[in-house]
Parts: structure tokens; sequence; C-alpha cells
């Protein structure tokens, strides 16, 4: 699960972990998309992708530029606020909610359809929907916690995601897929129809969607004007590798037949009560490739990949949540109740709350085709408001700095015209009418009401502020600096028994100034792999006695300290485990300068930073004998510095 403690973001995400985690999103789309695609397109499905991709591409190209510009949480929505104004902003970042509530929605409820592997029923209604429910609730309560999530877990799971889909096209491709086939499932304005042709392909934008995943990491990414497009472009690659060749697969698979009532239809797109694999495209798609011995095992392995992907899928878009809530009651776009942070988690409970049970609501009917239209519906909204956001300030602001610029521009005297914003613009609005038009019952209800409700809201929030509507105001908070000015209610500090800093105690106390805030002090003392961690203490232990007696000197009483015995290496997992079991807001590491001192830290510090805790700052006085150099550098470890 994710660290939903907002008091900072701390760049510490490089190139992999982003692409992981737009990958784990576009990558979980499949699961699903698949299926809803197909109850539409019929045998058009592969070409629907192909369209939606090439509508990606620009989208993707869009939101690179814009982002480095301006790499910041909020996606569309800080575009518009520096494109535009702030309403505009609160317009896009009321879009992403809704994109958000119904990722959750959507991904919770097609969780127990994978299950379904394990026990049949939780393939159909009602067990699914209160699968759901259940995984919805399930992902509040850990939210609310803040529970730890893990840049290599995601990592992983989006290497062995991905690795399992191109697996599973080679496989099809060598035993199932047939071009005649695909051409015999294409019955043109027939089946589909050309309306659901058209509809096909807004609903198809549903598994492109990771790429606000991307921008809204911006300001946890190292070197962000350089990660981010590089992000983007293997997502790019990534995606088109699977949904360019996966929907051929599958509809070679599970072909276009015509039903005892003379339709048109593939069981790809029908629901699991009438035989189909809407729930669960993928498994059914692997359900018809015969490997022998191995399908049972390969269904299973499919099936709970598949939940756990999903399950992270819904995690992530409550993360999001979480996010926009708290960026938008900095920016005063709602009240400030609904970003207010637990006291005791520090996580913006109350709006993972209110929003959370909102995501639980579209599970309820049990349609999966009313959750795909209702994304469609906010996903278009959110993907037009950035292309535009992007040609004004190509026109507002044509000399600022762009790191990266989307490809394919044409000179117009002094403007320079982004086509792919163009095209992706035209596209994503005509996606956006389409969906609304077509669906002028529920799904129109449904997207246009949060819409009205969004806009009656905000007028109201922002005049009992004392606001008007267009003016941006941030509410200012301190930002964390790794000085003498930044207070932490609870630190923890490091040393290895052979090697004590005063220095690093003295920033220590400084950050913890105040009375009543603890400074813990730990103490690792290696014990060699050829003797219990149990054995008698040994000259090193009476030094980490001595480290700990003088820092309750230094501190007057006010620090506390614990010797641990440790093996070799493991230093880090003893630190990040302390601060995760104290709740600690800060964690100070004593390094030496240099690589020969300091050979043995390395690994520490590598363990701590790859799972950050909390706030991580680095000592490293200055190798000198006798009195500490008072003036020794404190740097935080932000960004994997």
């Amino acid at each position: 699960m994710a660290e939903r403690r907002l008091h900072s973001l701390q760049r510490v995400l490089g190139v992999n972990e982003l692409f992981a985690t737009a990958y784990g999103n576009v990558g979980s789309s499949i699961y699903y998309a698949l299926g809803l695609v197909a109850s539409y397109a019929l045998g058009l499905t592969p070409i629907v992708f192909l369209i939606t991709g090439l509508f990606f591409f620009a989208t993707a190209a869009s939101y690179a530029e814009a982002t480095s510009m301006y790499p910041e949480a909020g996606g569309s929505s800080s575009f518009a606020r520096h494109a535009f104004n702030e309403f505009a902003s609160f317009v896009a970042a009321w879009g992403q909610m809704l994109n958000y509530v119904i990722t959750v929605a959507t991904s919770a409820y097609f969780v127990p359809h994978y299950l379904g592997v394990l026990w049949e029923p939780l393939k159909s209604s009602p067990w699914d929907i209160i699968g759901g429910v259940i995984v919805v609730i399930l992902l509040m309560i850990l939210n609310v916690v803040g529970t730890k999530e893990s840049a290599k877990l995601n990592v992983s799971l989006a290497v062995v995601d991905f690795f399992t889909q191109v697996v599973i096209v080679a496989a099809g491709f060598v035993l199932v897929f047939k071009p005649h086939v695909l051409a015999a499932n294409v019955h043109w304005g027939v089946a589909p129809t050309w309306s659901q042709f058209l509809l096909a392909i807004p609903i198809g934008m549903i598994a492109y969607t990771g790429i606000e995943t991307v921008s809204n990491m911006a300001e946890e990414a190292k070197d962000e004007t350089k990660s981010i497009p590089a992000a983007i472009k293997r997502v790019e690659i990534a995606v088109f590798a699977i949904y360019f060749t996966l929907p051929a697969v599958a509809l070679s698979a599970l072909p276009v037949l015509k039903n005892d009532g003379g339709q048109f239809v593939t069981k790809l797109g029908l629901p699991e009560s009438q035989g189909g694999y809407q729930g669960d495209p993928i498994l059914g798609v692997v359900k018809q490739i015969d490997l022998g011995f191995l399908n049972g095992a390969l269904q299973l392995y499919v099936g709970l990949l598949g939940a756990t992907i999903l399950f992270l899928a819904a995690n992530a878009g409550l993360i999001g949540v979480s996010r926009l809530v708290y960026s938008m009651g900095i920016h005063r776009q709602m009240p400030e109740t609904l970003r207010t942070l637990h006291p005791k988690f520090g996580t913006p409970w109350i709006g993972i709350i209110v929003f959370g049970s909102i995501a639980i609501i579209p599970i309820l009917p049990g349609k999966a085709d009313f959750l795909g239209n209702l994304y469609a519906f906010g996903a278009m909204l959110s993907f037009t408001i950035a292309h535009v956001a992007l040609l004004r300030l190509r026109w507002t602001k044509p000399d600022a700095h762009r790191p990266y610029r989307s490809p394919l521009n044409i000179k117009l005297g002094g403007y320079t015209l982004p086509v792919l914003a163009v095209i992706g613009g035209l596209g994503t609005f005509a996606a956006f009418i389409v969906v609304a038009a077509r669906n002028l019952g529920g799904i129109s209800y449904a997207g246009f009401g949060w819409l009205l409700v969004g806009t009656i809201a905000y007028p109201i929030a922002r005049k009992r502020m004392g606001l008007d509507l267009k003016s941006t105001v941030k509410v200012d908070i301190p930002k964390p600096v790794t000085s003498s000015e930044t207070e932490y209610e609870s630190i923890i500090v490091w040393f290895d028994a052979a090697r004590f800093v005063e220095d690093t105690l003295a920033t220590a106390a400084r950050l913890a100034a105040r009375r009543g805030r603890a400074i813990t002090i730990i103490v690792t003392v290696q014990v060699p792999n050829s003797s219990p961690l149990s054995s008698e203490p040994t000259d090193l232990h009476e030094k980490a006695a001595a480290i700990i007696d003088q820092a309750r000197v230094m501190s007057r009483g006010r620090a506390k300290g614990q010797i641990v015995p440790v093996r070799a290496g493991q230093e880090g997992r003893v630190i990040v485990d302390t601060c995760i079991r104290t709740r600690a807001r800060a964690v100070i590491l004593a390094v030496p300068r240099g690589s020969a001192q300091r050979a043995g830290f390395g690994r520490a510090l590598e363990t701590v930073l790859a799972e950050r805790p909390c706030r991580v700052i680095v000592d490293t006085p200055a190798p000198q004998k006798g009195t500490p150099d008072r003036s020794a550098a404190v740097a935080a470890a932000r960004a994997g510095r």
C-alpha cells in the first residue's frame, strides 16, 4: 500500500519507478478494458485500440511537455491553472476526481471476477458487488492509516505483469491467432453498428489513463524535467506493444459469432451470466490457449495476478484521491475540512472517507458498461483540458522554458502550433461528446450532475473564504528544510558503534528544539555470522553504551537510546523498522565523507532511501580528529541524492 502521509513530497522516484507506476495503471486497464470495448466494437476491437493508441500518443506528448514545464502534482488541473485561472483548474481537478473515483470503483469491481478462479460465485452478482465494496472499504482503511508502499514492489509487479502479457501474446500468436478469423469477425456497419463503433473509441481510452498518474507524481520525481518525459516514452512503447497485439489474439480465440437470437456477439464482451468473459477477458483468452497440463496452473496464475494488479490499481486511484484532495485544499478549491490531516496518521482522512464512500456507489448497480462509460466521460474531459491548456501556454508563454517539447510543430508567425495537441484535443473532445450524447440517460445524468455539484459548491466555498473565482491563493505551509529552522516532533539518530559523531547529535538537538520532542538514538553493533546475536558484550557494546550516555548528557536527558546487534548489511532494515514502529518524523544518518570512510554505510543509506519511512537527513561531517566541525554539511536525502 502507499505512504499517504503528506507532510512533504520527496524527489525519490526515478524513470523506472515512474514507468512502473504508470504502467501499473495502464497495464491493469487491459484486464477489464478489453471486455468492455469488445462488447461494443466486436470484431473491430483491434481497430478501436489502434485509434485510441494514436490519441494516447498525442495526449502523452501534451502531458510530457506541460509536466516538464510545471513539475508539480495536479496534472491537467495544474496545466489549466498556469494557462487560464483557478476556476479552470478547479473544473479540471473536479473531472479528475471523477476519474479517480471511477478508477477505484472499476478496478475494485473486477477484482472478484479474477478471484473467481478460486470461487466461481465471485464472477457474478451479488458476490462481485459485495467483493468490490469490501475491496474499497479495505483500501479506505489502509489509506487512512497510511501503510507503506514499496517502490521496488511496484517495479517488480509491473515487470511481471508486462512479461505475463507478452507471454500470453506470444503463445496466442503461435496457438490461436488466425488472420482469416479476424477478417470474418468484421461486419461493417452491422456488427458493430457505426454508433457502437464510435462509442467504443472513448471507452477504449480508459486503457490509457496511467498518463495522468505520471504527471501527479511530478513532485516526487528525480530530475523531473528529464525523467518524466523518459518515463512517458517507455509507457508508450510498452502500451503499444501489448494493446496493438493482444486484442487481435483475443478476437482470434473468441471470435464473433451469431447467438441463438441471430445477434452477433463475442464471448469476450458477454457478461459471465451469459457464458462470456466480460469481467475477466484476459482469463478468457488464456482458457482458449491449449498448453496441455499447464492450463490449470496458468489460469490460476493469471487470475491471481489480475486480481492483485487490479487491487493495486484501485489503491492507486484512492492515492490519487488523497493527493488531489490535499492539492485542491491547498489551493483553496474546496473546504479546508476535506484536506485535514489525521492527527495520528498524517493522512487526509476525511477526504479519503468521503470520496472513497462515493466510489462504492457506482459499484452497486453491478454494471461494467456503466463504469466504463462514466470513466470515459471524466477522462475525456480531463484530456481535452490538458490539450487546450498546452495550446494556450504555447500562445501566452512562447518563451517559457520547455525542457521537453511535443513533436510535430508548425510555425505560424510568432506562434508554434503543437500539431499533436490539436489532434489529441479534437479527438478527446469528440469522444467526450459521443459519450455524453450516446448515453443521454444515466451516464449523462451522473457525469453532468457531478460537474454541476462541483460548479455550485466551488463559488460557495470561495465566497466563504473571501476569495473570487479566478485568483490563485495557496495556503502557506512551511516547506520542510534540513536546517535549524525546521523542527520535528520526533527524530531518530543512527550511529555505528565504531564511530560516534558529536556534530550529528547536535544537529538532532537543533531539529527537535522544543522540549517534549523525542530523540531516539540507535546504535548498531555488527556481530559476526559465526556468533549468535545474543552473544556476550564486546568492546563495541561498551562503545555503544558510551555513545548513548554521551547523547543523554548532550541532550540534557531528552535522548533515549538502544543498542541493536545486527549482521553486516542489516543496519538499514533496523533503521526503517524503528522509524515505522515509532512513527518518527525524521531520521538522521551519520555517514562519513569520502569513499574510503563511507564503506559499509552505503547499503544502510540505500535501504533507508528506498523505503523512505519519514524525512531522511544525511549528516556528512568532515573526517577530522578532536573537536567536531560544527559547520558539517547537512543535506536532505531527497530525490535519491
